[in-house]
């Protein structure tokens, strides 16, 4: 089955006359106003197992049921789908903030244990676990933290003063000595410090920060000073190649690049990298962006409304955007579009463009175009829409020259047919929109699913929820976040 969780969700709540209102892995929660019960349904409409407790799904057949007592008591279990308890019902909860398909962590009367999702108990009741990530987690037993597999196994008999979280095989952790220490997996030291460690995100250099001024420097894993404890905050990259690593000091920044390891001082508050130790900058007094060099040069002026680079065809790109003029520059700073051409949407292996009142898929390539055929106008994507999350144009909304609207994707490939009077899509990446047919509206998603019946007069756009109107009565619909393929059975 192919249909996305959304459509199968609206399907199952016609097929049982209930409202199915979540469904993943292949069960769906549903509650009956009337009776106040809530019940799990399978994929084929099947009630599994239904109950007065509250139900929340897991992952596929696991599930917690939960009872709240009189004196704000809680009673939980872990069941299957038809209600099998697998961690009987007790005066417990399930506090832990991760979904794990391993293990699960239960508080009990101020206790806590790991079990896994068959009832079996891994690690005994103690003061406190903690999932470290990375198949580990640290036990407070007298006033000591311990490091344990998934297994419940103690990896060493080291003691910690506090828990601490794994990344890529390394943890940050203060020592006995009072000193900032690394330590890997099964808790040997990696590396030890005399300065302190503020964060190792952009290991293997590290920033610290002065104990004494609270001001910040960067080391390298062997404490070698790379900047001194001057500046007033640091941080790494956090998207992209994560490169580079931003050290400010009254309003500017330094840039410390990983690749020559070397530091760059700059009269700009902050960078944002494009590539080939590009940044964009921009100007609170102006409201224009430009780009800059890693020495601070400004290679581009700083009089653009909007400035992004895009990957196509493996290929390196920055988009310039002044009003109505458009720029495409390649690694060497050369436009790459011709006189009167505009981008419309831009995807991984090419660009849609608009040339002299006609529509063509383009490719940077070898600049050769292909037009769209019988499409007289498609609605543009707002700049604002891109970001580290929205890389790429979603599916572009077209006008044929029948005046009916569909939605074409990034190939040129019909996915919503040219049936529609008007079709309008939502800025804020949603995977859904709102279709009208003489004067009617309805909703359908990116997977042409129908989510709601064309028969609405009015619709509004909240935030995450989208409110249609009919016969003075409002239905609401949740926006889920736009997805290419959406989320499949």
């Amino acid at each position: 089955m192919a249909q996305t969780n959304q459509y199968t969700k609206i399907l199952l709540s016609k097929k049982i006359g209930k409202e199915v209102y979540s469904y993943s892995g292949g069960y769906g929660m549903v509650y009956d106003a009337r009776t106040k019960t809530r019940s799990i349904v399978d994929s084929l409409g099947n009630i599994t197992f239904e109950s007065n407790y509250n139900i929340s799904h897991i992952f596929k057949k696991r599930f917690i049921l939960t009872s709240e007592e009189s004196n704000y008591r809680t009673k939980s279990a872990v069941i299957d789908e038809k209600g099998n308890q697998l961690l009987p019902i007790d005066d417990q909860s399930f506090n832990t903030p991760w979904l794990s398909e391993k293990r699960i962590i239960s508080s009990k009367e101020g206790k806590e244990a790991v079990y896994d999702y068959n009832g079996k108990q891994i690690i005994p009741y103690c003061d406190r676990i903690i999932f470290a990530g990375e198949e580990r987690f640290f036990v407070l037993k007298d006033k000591k933290w311990f490091l344990y597999d998934l297994d419940g196994q103690q990896i060493t008999n080291r003691e910690f003063n506090e828990d601490n979280h794994f990344e890529k095989g390394r943890a940050l952790v203060i020592n006995e000595d009072n000193q900032s220490e690394i330590i890997g997996k099964n808790g040997q030291t990696l590396h030890k410090f005399s300065a302190q460690i503020y964060s190792l995100a952009s290991y293997p250099y590290l920033i610290t920060k002065n104990r004494t001024t609270g001001k910040y420097g960067l080391v390298d894993a062997e404490e070698n000073i790379i900047a001194d404890e001057i500046f007033d905050d640091a941080a790494p990259e956090y998207f992209g190649e994560k490169q580079y690593v931003y050290l400010r000091k009254k309003g500017k920044v330094t840039v410390f690049n990983k690749k020559d390891k070397k530091l760059y001082p700059n009269n700009f508050k902050y960078l944002t990298p494009l590539f080939n130790d590009m940044f964009t900058v921009y100007s609170e007094k102006s409201k224009k962006t430009g780009v800059v060099n890693l020495q601070g040069e400004m290679i581009v002026p700083q009089d653009y409304d909007f400035i992004q680079n895009f990957s196509i065809s493996g290929k390196e790109f920055v988009y310039l955007k002044k009003g109505r003029e458009e720029q495409f520059l390649d690694k060497d700073l050369k436009n790459i579009l011709e006189e009167n051409m505009q981008i419309i949407a831009f995807y991984p292996d090419h660009l849609i463009i608009k040339k002299e009142e006609s529509y063509y898929t383009f490719s940077v390539v070898d600049h050769s175009v292909s037009v769209l055929k019988d499409v007289i106008s498609i609605k543009e994507q707002g700049a604002d829409f891109f970001n580290i999350f929205n890389m790429y144009s979603k599916p572009v909304v077209c006008k044929k020259n029948n005046n009916l609207y569909g939605i074409i994707d990034e190939k040129g490939k019909e996915i919503i047919p040219f049936i529609y009077d008007d079709i309008i899509a939502f800025e804020n990446s949603e995977n859904e929109f709102v279709v009208k047919k003489q004067d009617k509206y309805g909703v359908v998603n990116f997977q042409n699913e129908p989510l709601k019946d064309i028969v609405y007069d009015k619709f509004y756009w909240q935030k995450e929820v989208l409110k249609l109107d009919k016969d003075k009565k409002t239905d609401i619909l949740y926006f889920t976040r736009f997805k290419n393929i959406g989320s499949r059975l």
